[in-house]
């Protein structure tokens, strides 16, 4: 008898327990108006405008602020004790018991660091996106982060932005798709759920697009280009359900992001409907001075504000509304936006459940599925530009096997930039795991080179002498480690069957402020690489960086070559799964790898022009290199080959709102099981705009064993169809398309299908 009431007692308990451990009932979506505009009666001015500032850090300072009302959001304070302490103050020891909302930049992982996003993005597998980031929002929400400053949905078209690291690459269809992947992961089906975070797709808009890739610079475009390029992957997270926007840094034809009604009233409230929080970037209400449209941080966030921005980020200028002249405040406005941020702390849970579990921290993080789930990641993101003769995959019988370069065994930047709260303890680096790998075989290391460090050019007024260059020709460079590091590299792969170079960029120079005017190997590299294909051993190339860089030569004397970005924490063992064979590569190029840096910028979905070819040199194009990049958009090679068969078109005729299908044959025509990214690519014959030469409407991972045939489908539907014309209306061109399946932007061969007549309607997408 007493062993079952201790059983009862036990079970009772464990219920007890389940049930505490879940949110209680959300609030209704009338409870919650009714409970913002009960608070909105009680909040003084200065509570209102606290709730609209976020400050960085936990200082004594921010949270004397804190106590007295003045903060509705802190960011860089992380760890469940940390947050706990801070939301203490704010839940027990304030008038109104508003609760705070916590930040980070949660850009590829939390503590288990995942591919950078261009990498994870060039996987094209939303599923595998949106698993990354629900990991990376389990382990952020257990140490009291409930909301990230990502995605970035930024499309970019010229490597040279530092940034470019950190979004989907050149395209608006698969940058919408890998963004919506990403609003998924990060907040799940309910931002209430403690293991769910708030999403900020940045940055809006046209942040990506400054002029010469030179970061916070301008941005010039029409209308019609951001609406059809630019603003598309927003619309896609927002759709998703981003729960808040952030403004970009740069002036938009003129017009600062954090300044622009058009963008953030126009576009984001009255066209599209959101009704999620705007934060401005960091420090970016009081970089209104310096665009020269504020006079003071007065003029700069009544400016900010009457545009848009809700919520101002670290600079305190929102604070300076408090003297302004009476009536000269926009009330109406302002409660507005201190409804969205309250809304977004109801919706959140964060009323009902402020504080974090602590036993949830130490659970969460770098557990065995989610370095599984980093390893599989990283060999989805690699991409195989080359392979010559198919040197690869290695052979795990080879007796001596040299592993060279300045990233072979470098912890530190296989995490790539933005590493959140990942340590170098974590990482296995490309050296680790080949000698893992391969326990039997000699495995030869040496380094060769450094990679020099970059300090920012400073800004002058006189012209100044030329800086002596380097190696590469780049001013103001160090040449770093010297021949005797080389002649060392040379030495082992003489010794070795098969030489492993891991070369590129080092992760600090990718980024935010991080634009490159050469994309080069930086230093010595490219010496490096060229005495070792001097040797005449086979040379695989492992390319380590944030952005393409210039691989011409590489290109032309290498057998095999691998771009690999940041891998992560798994950067080495998925690296070398990948180099021998226990993992096909499978990823396809997010961007039009350029040739140069003079042929930037270069991008498939390009106008076709009024010459577009020509027998002679009356056409688009340059007199000294190929306009044509090195490696398509969608590009990748795999361990084996397939073969397409020729579209087929199921829907010859289609009305306005109806739907196409076309479908081909794929086979698997090589030894080895293989995944082959199938895209779908549309072009329209004749329209009110010159249309792009082609665009990606859809693709397929689809993997095959060896002779495997499968029927690859697809449907697009005529609304995807629609552009924009030079009144900025949404039309749907009638008339002939082209229709490709192919490979990648370069490659197939298409069919058309027909739309019958002309369906438009005002408004976006």
């Amino acid at each position: 008898m007493r062993l079952r009431l201790i059983a009862l007692f036990l079970l009772l308990l464990l219920g007890f327990c389940r049930v505490a451990a879940q949110p209680s009932s959300p609030a209704t979506t009338a409870e919650i108006e009714r409970r913002i505009e009960a608070l909105l009666r009680r909040m003084t001015l200065e509570e209102k405008i606290g709730q609209l500032s976020q400050y960085t850090s936990a200082t004594p300072e921010t949270l004397k602020l804190v106590r007295e009302g003045k903060v509705g959001s802190l960011f860089n304070v992380m760890g469940a004790d940390n947050t706990n302490a801070a939301q203490r103050i704010a839940v027990e020891q304030t008038r109104l018991k508003i609760p705070l909302l916590f930040g980070y930049d949660v850009i590829h992982g939390y503590r288990t660091i995942f591919p950078v996003p261009i990498a994870s993005a060039s996987s094209f597998d939303p599923q595998l996106i949106e698993g990354i980031e629900r990991v990376a929002a389990k382990e952020a929400t257990a140490a009291g982060v409930k909301w990230t400053f990502a995605p970035m949905v930024d499309v970019a078209r010229d490597p040279r932005w530092g940034r470019m690291v950190e979004g989907a690459g050149e395209d608006p269809y698969l940058g919408s798709v890998v963004a919506a992947a990403r609003v998924r992961g990060f907040q799940g089906h309910d931002i209430a759920i403690p293991q769910s975070l708030i999403a900020c797709a940045k940055h809006f808009a046209g942040y990506g697009a400054a002029e010469g890739a030179r970061d916070y610079n301008t941005a010039e475009m029409s209308e019609q280009l951001l609406r059809e390029v630019y603003l598309p992957p927003f619309h896609a997270a927002i759709q998703t359900g981003s729960g808040t926007i952030m403004a970009a840094f740069e002036a938009l034809n003129g017009v600062p992001a954090t300044a622009n009604s058009q963008l953030l009233t126009g576009i984001l409230r009255r066209e599209w409907g959101f009704s999620g929080m705007v934060v401005s970037d960091y420090g970016a209400v009081h970089e209104l001075i310096a665009h020269g449209v504020a006079a003071n941080d007065q003029h700069a966030a009544l400016k900010a504000l009457t545009a848009g921005v809700d919520m101002d980020m670290a600079d305190g200028a929102y604070q300076s509304l408090l003297s302004l002249e009476p009536g000269k405040l926009p009330m109406k406005r302002l409660d507005e936006a201190v409804r969205r941020v309250l809304r977004l702390k109801f919706k959140a849970g964060l009323f009902q459940h402020p504080y974090t579990d602590p036993t949830r921290e130490s659970l969460a993080q770098l557990t065995p599925d989610n370095l599984q789930l980093a390893r599989r990641a990283a060999e989805e993101s690699v991409i195989l530009l080359k392979n010559q003769n198919h040197l690869l995959p290695l052979s795990k019988s080879l007796g001596t096997v040299a592993v060279i370069g300045p990233l072979a065994d470098d912890k530190g930047d296989q995490l790539g930039s933005w590493a959140a709260q990942g340590r170098v303890e974590d990482v296995v680096t490309p050296l680790e795991g080949v000698q893992a790998k391969l326990p039997n075989v000699q495995v030869l290391y040496a380094k060769g080179v450094d990679i020099p460090s970059f300090e920012r050019q400073p800004l002058t007024t006189t012209v100044a002498a030329p800086a002596p260059l380097s190696a590469t020709g780049v001013a103001g460079v160090s040449t770093a480690a010297g021949t005797g590091g080389i002649q060392e590299a040379v030495e082992a792969a003489n010794k070795a069957e098969v030489t492993v170079v891991f070369m590129g960029e080092s992760a600090m120079m990718t980024g935010e402020a991080s634009s490159r005017a050469f994309l080069d190997f930086p230093g010595r590299q490219e010496e490096l690489l060229e005495r070792l294909v001097a040797t005449g051993k086979p040379v695989v190339l492992v390319i380590e960086s944030g952005r393409p860089l210039d691989i011409r030569w590489a290109n032309a004397h290498v057998a095999a070559i691998i771009q690999a970005w940041y891998p992560g924490v798994q950067a080495g063992n998925a690296i070398a799964d990948v180099l021998l064979g226990d993992a096909s590569p499978s990823a396809r190029l997010p961007l039009s790898w350029p040739r140069s840096v003079g042929a930037i910028p270069v991008y498939y979905n390009h106008k076709n022009t009024g010459r577009p070819t020509s027998p002679d040199r009356w056409h688009t194009g340059y007199i000294d290199e190929s306009s044509e990049p090195l490696f398509p958009f969608g590009y990748g090679l795999t361990y084996t080959t397939f073969r397409y068969s020729p579209v087929r078109v199921l829907t010859e005729t289609v009305a306005p709102g109806g739907e196409v299908r076309v479908e081909a044959e794929l086979q698997n025509t090589g030894r080895r099981t293989g995944t082959e990214v199938v895209q779908l690519y549309a072009h329209n014959r004749v329209g009110p705009i010159s249309p792009p030469v082609r665009e990606l409407r859809g693709f397929q991972r689809i993997t095959l064993r060896p002779g495997e045939k499968k029927t690859v489908r697809f449907a697009i539907n005529t609304n995807d169809l629609g552009v924009y014309d030079s009144h900025q209306r949404r039309v749907i061109p009638s008339g002939l398309y082209d229709v490709w399946i192919a490979p990648n932007s370069a490659e197939g061969v298409s069919s058309t299908f027909s739309v019958s007549s002309v369906a438009s309607s005002s408004g976006s997408r």
